[in-house]
């Protein structure tokens, strides 16, 4: 097969996305979804495999900061847009896309690459670990309760329309962001991905609503939903769609979610993207009426392994000589010495004996903070040397709050 795998250029990107669309089930997305995603589209981070003319393969990369254990920003690529055609596929098109993706990142001096991924069980053989879960939940809010802290009655809500209250909502957000792993700092034209709502991705429920917090005249919460209205032999049993909610303070955080749960005509609140660590669960009377479930969130993939690790901290004192196998991107593969604590770290080549053996997806997923690697031990996927040191890195790389991902990209 000879195929032409290169830079998209701007004029071929209706026919790329095309080619994405197809691989994604076929349905063309509504025109200002597609108008989103063509406006955000970095063409010189993107690359299309074509044969004879016709796209068979996409790839993109956002240039995003994420945030690290510390606070910390980080330069990461944000993998995106990734498909192979029917016709195309166990041809090496995805191996060589991701072989000159992970190739130019490190040439951009970007120390590591994230994604969401359609299908889980695909980049693990790239480097790629699950670093983030996320909570999804149906509410019976008939049957649960919510206590809240004090304070909860002194902040005012206010409803606004979403576009009217992005500038609001967008301050709260970024200063969430360094508080917890995994969530990035959102650059320009980004603030529209929370408000996108195309009208026949709506499922028979109203359009994006927004109702805002406020302490003292100033904005200290947000919750973006959209509700649904049911009726079951004239009893209504409606459903609240939760987006996307934060909160600057305890009392801000359990107004916004007592405003949802007293929403007239509705009976249940389906919370589609939340941390595991969310507080919600400590305010409910039962949580077992939650029906709560854990899914993969972020993929992390660390381009530049010693750049990666220095850039956050660790909440432990920590000296640990990790070997790390890295097939795919060997300039990362050997030994490295990881020096640091909560106020900064030093990670360097090595000569000096290994404490802990494992391969860079596995640093990737431990890398936020999120899993501990004494769980990965016990899953096989890390093996002690040195003893004493599993427990020791352990604690160091952990976080004292869930990392997470507030969107997909």
């Amino acid at each position: 097969m000879t195929i032409d795998l290169r830079v998209l250029r701007p004029t071929e990107w209706d026919r790329w996305y095309g080619q994405l669309e197809l691989a994604f089930g076929g349905i063309a997305e509504e025109p200002q979804e597609r108008d989103l995603w063509n406006a955000l589209t970095e063409h010189e981070r993107s690359v299309g495999v074509w044969d004879d003319g016709t796209c068979v393969g996409t790839a993109g990369a956002f240039t995003f900061r994420l945030s690290v254990p510390g606070g910390a920003l980080v330069p990461a690529a944000g993998v995106t847009m990734v498909s192979v055609a029917a016709t195309h596929r166990r041809r090496g098109v995805l191996t060589s896309m991701m072989r000159r993706q992970l190739d130019d990142v490190r040439a951009w001096g970007e120390p590591v690459a994230v994604l969401t991924a359609s299908e889980p069980a695909i980049y693990g053989r790239f480097g790629y670990g699950i670093a983030t879960r996320q909570l999804r939940a149906e509410i019976d809010t008939d049957r649960v309760r919510l206590s809240v802290p004090p304070g909860t009655d002194d902040v005012r809500l206010r409803l606004s329309s979403p576009a009217a209250a992005s500038e609001a909502r967008e301050a709260v957000y970024a200063r969430l962001v360094p508080e917890r792993p995994g969530m990035l700092a959102r650059m320009p034209g980004w603030e529209r991905l929370p408000v996108l709502d195309p009208p026949g991705s709506r499922d028979g429920a109203s359009p994006l609503q927004c109702v805002l917090a406020e302490r003292d005249g100033e904005v200290t919460g947000y919750a973006l939903y959209s509700t649904r209205p049911q009726w079951e032999t004239a009893v209504p049993h409606g459903t609240v769609r939760l987006r996307d909610l934060g909160a600057v303070d305890p009392a801000s955080y359990a107004a916004l979610w007592r405003f949802l749960f007293g929403i007239d005509l509705m009976s249940t609140i389906q919370v589609g993207n939340r941390p595991v660590d969310d507080a919600w669960q400590h305010l409910v009377s039962d949580i077992r009426r939650c029906r709560t479930r854990v899914q993969d969130g972020l993929h992390v993939r660390l381009v530049d392994l010693g750049a990666a690790l220095e850039a956050r901290t660790y909440q432990a004192p920590v000296d640990v000589v990790l070997d790390v196998d890295d097939a795919f991107c060997p300039w990362n593969a050997g030994r490295w010495r990881l020096t640091g604590d909560r106020k900064g770290a030093l990670c360097a080549r090595t000569d000096d004996a290994a404490d802990l053996a494992l391969s860079v997806r596995d640093v990737g997923a431990a890398y936020l903070g999120g899993v501990p690697l004494t769980s990965l031990a016990a899953a096989g996927r890390v093996r002690e040397l040195r003893q004493g040191a599993l427990a020791e890195a352990s604690v160091a790389f952990g976080s004292p709050v869930a990392p997470w991902l507030p969107h997909g990209f």
